[in-house]
């Protein structure tokens, strides 16, 4: 075979470099090109800790404004050639970085503030004078991850699962109305950190009301409407699943009454990191911008001791109100009864007949200095719930959280429990549902379900067991219960074992159903839902009823919202490591909120399906170490 030589040696010198020049200017376009409005990747992350950090807000001219995720990751389109990112967020030096059009990792470090911290000392409820104390930045001071510290003191109460109950002996299953969700946000929080929330955190009937469903609104004057549905249990196929639902009717905010809200706020050196009082800050600036002329607003601080950093000013005043948030900062030890003490006299000082009267505490939970005992803490606000001042509480921070002691509070004092974990969930607290957040519409919200025994062999409640009821509780008027707020919803789940059905390894009973019962009559009623509940100002209860009737559908074939239920329901009892959980699977869970996404607004069921997966991976990581 004859030697050709390359093509090159052919053409000559200089139009050969002509052809280079033309090659290199045509490959320059075709990067710039598939670069321009190319979908590219960021990250934000602590410079000292390498944690991530959510909320961080990102500019690139010419675009809408970003915002980090959980993860600390944000999606942007990149711009041909160079261009400059700016990342601003509370807590941190702002940062402009200047990346390249070869970049194709984008890392923005952020360095905290050195900033400092502040130890109220009140001399009575008179003036406010601060000493200041020097310190380094937050993460420097406290070695902490935005979200954990490195000592791990939080509390948690004990939660032993309801069983199954025979209806034979227990026909009647009564609790409280509860709409709290504090505790998705705390699972929420562990597995964007990559850890898994220990099971006496997990109360899955908060995790289920994390989510909002269409449920039928009340009609007539009737501030609650009930709903029911029946499904194949899908962790049990030889079970049933009862779906429960409250629908609160939903006031337009121009006619609410007046509020007169007392910020009770955590201002102690346990609150300095970003994700407690800057926090706190944007949180309640949120709530500001909805107040309205005739609300009223004061701010009470406790940190040492307590004080009046703002008297009682009318919503019109957002400036004013602002400003005293703004100047705020931590420092100091924790007083946290002598705050509310402060906050119950400043609210009872400016009280509004048929208002909205109530205290709003941020904290991370960490009471060591005040009222001598809880029991003497939780008589106060239990005395002044029956004056008629609300106590709802938020939870900010993560690593001496003290879960336990932030729910009983808002329990006793009739108030809503939230953890705000980031800004979108303050956001939707106080502004998507303001006033389901603030403004009760029913109070005293009981159910008490009466099964069947021909057709229900036993029963469990999932969920609920720190709001179970006696019997007897159901109608007496001085119980006390949960309440509803503006458009609220409240959902519950029963699984039932058929006559002559197992739970769990148990034979089927022989003696028990001496009457044989047609089961393909639908107009058998299978159970009976009973709810009091009592108007805002009211001190005698209101019952209502709606009976279910037989006929299970499998829950493919059931409304979206019930299939999601369902779906948190077996996450719960994943994550709990339920003894009830049967053939529940991340697999399963997964098919029926992939399949029940909805319109999704907001983004939450999304959001939903995706700590599905964190924890998955999560817990197979777990098991491969035992």
């Amino acid at each position: 075979m004859e030697y050709l030589p390359p093509l090159a040696s052919y053409i000559p010198e200089s139009n050969l470099i002509i052809m280079k020049k033309y090659c290199f200017l045509i490959l320059c376009v075709i990067i710039s090109v598939t670069a321009m409005g190319q979908q590219s990747h960021g990250i934000v992350t602590d410079k000292d800790n390498n944690a991530p950090l959510d909320g961080v807000i990102i500019s690139i001219k010419g675009q809408p404004k970003m915002v980090t995720k959980a993860n600390g990751r944000f999606t942007f389109t990149r711009p041909p050639g160079a261009f400059t990112l700016m990342a601003q967020y509370i807590g941190y030096e702002t940062l402009e970085k200047k990346f390249n059009a070869k970049d194709s990792v984008y890392v923005i470090k952020l360095k905290a503030k050195v900033q400092t911290l502040q130890e109220t000392v009140v001399m009575g409820y008179g003036k406010i004078s601060d000493k200041s104390i020097a310190a380094a930045a937050p993460s420097a001071y406290y070695n902490y991850a935005p979200r954990f510290e490195q000592e791990n003191t939080n509390e948690f109460k004990g939660i032993r699962e309801n069983g199954f109950l025979r209806t034979s002996k227990n026909p009647l299953s009564t609790f409280s109305a509860d709409v709290d969700r504090a505790s998705y946000s705390l699972v929420r929080t562990n597995l964007n950190s990559g850890q898994l929330l220990q099971p006496n955190a997990v109360r899955i009937e908060e995790m289920i009301n994390y989510f909002d469903y269409s449920y039928p609104t009340p009609v007539n004057s009737d501030p609650v409407a009930i709903y029911a549905d029946l499904a194949i249990c899908p962790w049990n196929k030889e079970h049933q699943l009862v779906r429960i639902g409250l629908q609160g009717k939903k006031i337009p905010t121009d006619k609410l009454p007046p509020s007169n809200l007392v910020f009770l706020l955590d201002v102690s050196g346990s609150m300095s990191p970003a994700n407690r009082l800057p926090l706190v800050k944007q949180a309640f600036k949120a709530l500001v911008q909805q107040l309205r002329e005739e609300d009223r607003v004061a701010i009470v601080v406790y940190a040492g001791a307590a004080g009046l950093v703002l008297p009682s000013t009318s919503g019109k005043e957002k400036n004013k109100i602002i400003d005293a948030l703004e100047n705020l900062s931590a420092g100091g030890s924790t007083a946290g009864g002598d705050g509310i003490k402060l906050a119950y006299k400043t609210v009872a000082d400016n009280f509004v007949k048929k208002g909205n009267n109530r205290v709003i505490l941020a904290t991370d939970g960490d009471f060591n200095v005040g009222i001598s005992s809880e029991d003497d803490l939780q008589d106060l606000i239990e005395r002044e719930r029956q004056r008629g001042i609300s106590l709802s509480v938020l939870g900010f921070g993560m690593g001496n959280y003290k879960d336990n002691k932030l729910e009983t509070l808002a329990d006793k004092g009739n108030g809503n429990y939230a953890y705000i974990d980031n800004f979108e969930e303050a956001r939707r607290t106080f502004v998507t549902e303001f006033g389901g957040t603030l403004f009760t519409i029913a109070k005293d919200v009981k159910l008490q379900v009466e099964f069947n025994p021909k057709f229900v062999q036993s029963y469990r409640l999932v969920g609920y067991e720190n709001r179970l009821l006696n019997d007897e509780d159901f109608n007496d008027d001085k119980k006390d219960a949960g309440d509803m707020g503006s458009g609220h919803t409240v959902t519950a789940l029963y699984e039932l074992v058929p006559v002559g059905g197992r739970e769990g390894s148990v034979d089927p009973l022989k003696y028990q159903n001496p009457n044989p019962v047609v089961h393909n009559n639908s107009s058998i009623e299978l159970l009976t839902v009973k709810m009091r509940y009592k108007e805002p100002d009211g001190d005698k209860s209101k019952l209502m009823e709606k009976v279910l009737r037989i006929g299970a559908k499998s829950i493919e074939n059931c409304p979206e919202d019930f299939r999601l239920a369902a779906s948190v329901a077996q996450f719960g009892m994943l994550l709990r490591s339920s003894p009830y959980k049967g053939t529940a699977s991340y697999e399963s869970a997964l098919k029926l909120a992939n399949g029940a996404k909805g319109d999704d607004p907001e983004g939450y069921r999304a959001e939903y399906i995706q700590l599905l997966k964190k924890a998955q991976l999560l817990q197979e990581a777990v098991a491969v170490t035992k």
